[in-house]
């Protein structure tokens, strides 16, 4: 399956890249930004400068005018795009960016959550079967491991669906990337295909389409040149 491109993003960037994307952004991001310490603020400007100029190459426009809509529940997508889907999602020093041609998208990265936290949000959170997955594991590296490889599926699926975490709770996400999830969030799209992404450590990630998804994942590292 084809049409599916990931880049992997570096929140943290010199200054002088910073300030070069900086530039790029609208006045809501600029307002978003500001309302952030130094380390958020700056990492905050790389992502969304980073996503501009990936959009925008794939639009042939300049990443300043790059305009997004949204959906009700928040869900960003570029004006004028076309059939190019977009999602992203940022957690601390990492990013990750899917554009998709023809079909919705939804991305997730997470870092690692502590293993006690994980259990008790599964236990809490997830169908009995996966909160069991999660608590079986012999060792607590491995329990936040697989919490949150499944939070980032779950993330995932209603973001390519561009609706709301509650709708896909009682969904099951497990078993081996990638798999088929029929109707997840129960929004009538249809079912969708989630596979693993591969990102370094601490963190997981996880990405779903409408359809079906590809059987090998592969992603690439975004360069400020």
């Amino acid at each position: 399956m084809t049409g599916l491109e990931l880049r992997l993003i570096d929140a943290d960037q010199p200054p002088e890249l910073v300030a070069r994307l900086w530039r790029t952004l609208d006045a809501e991001e600029r307002s978003r930004a500001e309302r952030a310490d130094d380390v958020r603020r700056n990492r905050f400007t790389v992502v969304r400068g980073a996503v501009r100029e990936l959009v925008a190459a794939r639009l042939g426009i300049r990443p300043a005018e790059v305009v997004w809509r949204r959906n009700q529940y928040g869900k960003p997508e570029p004006v004028g795009a076309g059939g190019l889907r977009v999602n992203w999602s940022a957690a601390e020093g990492l990013a990750v960016l899917a554009l998709a041609e023809g079909r919705a998208v939804g991305v997730d990265v997470e870092p690692l959550r502590e293993a006690r936290l994980a259990e008790r949000m599964a236990a809490r959170w997830f169908p009995f079967e996966e909160a069991r997955f999660v608590a079986e594991a012999a060792e607590p590296a491995e329990r936040a491991a697989r919490f949150t490889v499944l939070w980032c599926r779950r993330e995932a699926c209603v973001k390519a669906y561009g609706g709301r975490l509650v709708q896909a709770l009682g969904v099951s996400v497990a078993g081996p990337s990638p798999l088929s999830v029929a109707d997840p969030g129960a929004l009538g799209a249809g079912p969708v295909g989630l596979c693993d992404v591969p990102v370094p450590e601490p963190y997981r990630a996880a990405v779903a389409l409408l359809g079906d998804c590809p059987d090998q994942i592969n992603s690439l590292a975004w360069s400020a040149s």
